[in-house]
C-alpha cells in the first residue's frame, strides 16, 4: 500500500522524534477568542516539533484571525480514517495524504478543486512526482507538500580504493562497469534485492514504459512493453553483481542493516538509509556517500518513484479559504525551504532545490527528483500493490524464467486488477 511505502521512506529519513498530539478529528467554528480554529492533520513525520511550533507562530502572527490547531496522525489505519472524516459534517480543514492516495479521496467527490488557483501556489514549478498524483481527471485536489525519493548509498573508502570517482558515474553503462569492478574479492557491487519494483518503476520510465497505460476507457498493464523488457533485462543485469536474494524486497532483511556489516559497496535507498547503516556500524561513520541513480544518458539522472504528501481540504470543511490560506503558506517558498533543512526533505518545487545544497544526501534526492514519477494514477492501484504481480514477475525473470512470458502474465494480472475495456 502507498500508506507502508510511504511511512517507510519517512523512517528512514527522519529521526527527530515528533511531538504526538490529540488525534480527534473536528471542525470548530471558533478558538473562543473570536478567531476562526482551522483543524489540521498532517502525519507522523512530516514536521519536527520545533518546525509544527515556529510554523504555527508564525502563521498566526502573519494571519491574527485564524488559530492553527495542528493533529499528529498516524499511519496505521489513517485510509479509514480520511474516509470517515471526509464523509462527515465534522472533518478536519486541511489533511496531509499520501501523494498517490488522492485519486482514491478524489474519486469520492470529497476533496475541493483547486485546479483554478493553481496558479496562486506557483504550480506551474512543482515535481511532476506529486503534482500529477495530486490531479484527478484533469483537475487538482492534492497541493504538493514535500517529496522523498531513493539515491544510490555508496561505501566511499570502496570506490577509493577501487579508483572510481563517483562524480563520473553519470550513465547505466558506466554505473554497471563501476559496480562490475567493486564486485570482488569478498565484497558485493551493490546489494539489490529480486523484488524492489520501485527501482525497476524507475528503469521503466527511464525506457519510455509505464506500469500501466491508459487503454480503451481503462488500463492496461504495461510490463510485456519492449521499454518495460528493457529495464527488466537491466535490473537483471545489476542485480546479478551482488548477492541480493531474488525472492525478497528491500525490508526482508533490511538492507541498510546487510550494508551495515561491511560487505556491501551500494545500495539503492533514501538518504536517511545511511543514518541506520552507521548506527549498526559505527566503523562506517564518515565513509558513505550519496549520488543520484544515473540514466540512460549523462544530460539527465535516471527516473525514481517519488514518495511523499500532497496537502488537501475536504469538500465540507467548514473554513474553505483560511484552509486554502495556511496551505499557500505551508506549501509557500518561504516555509518549504524551512521545511527542507530542518527534516531533509525535498522541497516541492524544483526551483527550491538549492535550499538542500549543503546536505548530500538530501541534494542528491533533489537532484533525482528532477526526473520523479509516481504509480499510475488510478484509484485501483492499491489493489494492484495489495498482491503485487510486479514482484512475482521479477523473482520468475531472475530465477531464469522467460522474460516475455512472465511479463504478459504479470501484465494480464494488472490489467485484470484496474479493469479495462479494451
Amino acid at each position: 500500500m502507498k500508506y507502508r511505502s510511504l511511512a517507510l521512506l519517512s523512517t528512514l529519513v527522519l529521526s527527530a522524534g515528533l511531538a504526538a498530539c490529540s488525534s480527534s478529528g473536528g471542525t470548530s467554528d471558533g478558538a473562543g477568542d473570536g478567531r476562526t480554529a482551522l483543524d489540521v492533520w498532517l502525519m507522523r513525520d512530516s514536521v519536527s516539533a520545533q518546525f509544527q511550533k515556529d510554523f504555527e507562530t508564525g502563521f498566526e502572527k502573519a494571519h491574527p484571525d485564524i488559530d492553527v490547531k495542528i493533529q499528529i496522525q498516524e499511519w496505521e489505519g489513517i485510509g479509514e480514517k480520511v474516509t470517515a472524516a471526509l464523509a462527515s459534517n465534522d472533518a478536519p480543514d486541511v489533511i496531509e495524504v499520501g501523494n498517490t492516495q488522492v485519486a482514491q479521496y478524489a474519486q469520492s467527490g470529497g476533496l475541493t478543486d483547486f485546479t483554478d488557483r493553481v496558479g496562486e501556489l506557483g504550480g506551474g514549478d512543482w515535481l511532476e512526482g506529486l503534482a500529477e498524483p495530486g490531479s484527478y481527471e484533469g483537475k487538482q485536489y492534492g497541493i504538493p507538500y514535500y517529496a522523498a525519493n531513493r539515491v544510490v548509498i555508496h561505501r566511499t573508502d570502496l570506490f577509493e580504493k577501487a579508483g572510481i570517482d563517483p562524480a563520473r558515474i553519470r550513465t547505466r553503462d558506466q554505473w554497471i562497469a563501476a559496480t562490475r569492478k567493486l564486485d570482488t574479492g569478498g565484497t558485493q557491487g551493490i546489494y539489490l534485492p529480486g523484488q524492489n519494483w520501485y527501482v525497476l518503476s524507475g528503469f521503466v520510465w527511464d525506457e519510455g514504459g509505464d506500469l500501466a497505460v491508459k487503454s480503451g476507457g481503462g488500463w492496461k498493464g504495461g510490463l510485456d512493453s519492449p521499454g518495460a523488457l528493457r529495464a527488466m533485462d537491466f535490473y537483471r543485469r545489476l542485480q546479478a553483481l551482488g548477492k541480493g536474494p531474488e525472492d525478497s524486497d528491500e525490508a526482508q532483511p533490511p538492507q541498510a542493516e546487510v550494508m551495515a556489516k561491511g560487505q556491501v559497496a551500494q545500495i539503492i535507498a533514501v538518504p536517511g538509509g545511511a543514518k541506520v547503516i552507521e548506527e549498526k556500524n559505527p566503523e562506517l561513520k564518515g565513509k558513505l556517500g550519496f549520488f543520484p541513480i544515473p540514466g540512460k544518458t549523462a544530460d539527465r539522472p535516471g527516473a525514481v518513484f517519488t514518495g511523499g504528501s500532497d496537502l488537501v481540504v475536504p469538500a465540507v470543511a467548514a473554513h474553505q479559504e483560511e484552509a486554502f490560506t495556511l496551505i499557500r503558506e505551508l506549501t509557500g517558498d518561504a516555509w518549504q525551504k524551512k521545511l527542507a533543512v530542518a527534516m531533509s526533505y525535498v522541497p516541492n518545487k524544483t526551483t527550491l532545490a538549492g535550499a538542500v545544497a549543503d546536505d548530500p544526501g538530501t541534494a542528491a534526492m533533489a537532484a533525482a527528483a528532477a526526473n520523479g514519477h509516481a504509480t499510475p494514477n488510478t484509484p485501483q492501484w492499491a489493489a494492484v500493490e495489495a498482491k503485487n504481480p510486479i514482484k512475482e514477475y521479477m523473482t520468475a525473470v531472475l530465477t531464469g524464467e522467460d522474460a516475455k512470458s512472465a511479463a504478459a502474465k504479470a501484465s494480464r494480472h494488472i490489467t485484470e486488477t484496474l479493469g479495462s475495456d479494451s
